[in-house]
């Protein structure tokens, strides 16, 4: 894996501070680049999990993605900051100083060095459909409680995908959100709310479109 010690200021290699109690939700991601429907999902998650801290983890990139057109981490880590306006939402790129590529790992490091801290893990609905093709997925849904927040083309994922269909048995109504970060996993909830329609994908294509035309 790449060396970004040079380049990254050394605050984001460690993990932000917590106190045992909080609630804390792990918000990871390459955010390649991060937008404004990203912080929709961290926001919301932050509003209806009643969390102490997102933290927003810019990660060295994603085992399922291609990674060629992928910026370089501490521009990813620039925009993240220029973009999160909650100070409760804490930005960071551990993983990439633990050489950590799976999510599974991420989430034994995290617990192992934080006891008394109730995480939860966030992600978009769109990344509900593809989460069973995730390392260690089961092993994810029965680390921690798991948020999904709604997203664009994705709502019915929550029912139609293989980890919702897996855990079914898991969902916590929605009305129940606040507790969840407390509640022994395996637990998932869909949470419903305000959308936004960016994606990190169309944002890419539209910026070589630009530079072609430039």
């Amino acid at each position: 894996m790449v060396s970004f010690e040079e380049d990254v200021p050394p605050q984001y290699f460690r993990m932000p501070h917590v106190e045992k109690g909080m609630a804390v939700g792990l918000f990871g991601g390459s955010f390649n680049p991060p937008h404004a429907g990203h912080a929709l999902v961290a926001e919301t998650a932050l509003r209806r999990l009643k969390l102490d801290q997102i933290w927003w983890i810019v990660t060295p990139g994603n085992p399922l993605k291609d990674h060629r057109g992928l910026a370089p981490l501490p521009h990813r880590i620039a925009l993240s900051e220029a973009l999160v306006g909650d100070p409760r939402i804490k930005v960071t790129a551990f993983e990439a100083k633990h050489r950590i590529r799976f999510t599974a790992d991420t989430i034994g490091l995290v617990r192992a060095r934080n006891p008394g801290v109730h995480f939860v893990w966030i992600m978009g609905a769109d990344s509900l459909r593809s989460f069973h093709r995730w390392e260690r997925w089961r092993k994810i849904a029965q680390s921690v409680p798991i948020a999904v927040v709604d997203r664009p083309g994705a709502t019915l994922s929550f029912l139609s995908s293989t980890m919702a269909k897996a855990f079914d048995h898991a969902r916590i109504d929605e009305s129940d959100a606040a507790k969840l970060a407390r509640t022994m996993p395996p637990a998932w909830t869909f949470i419903h709310g305000p959308r936004s329609s960016l994606s990190s994908t169309a944002l890419r294509a539209a910026s070589k479109a630009g530079k072609a035309l430039g």
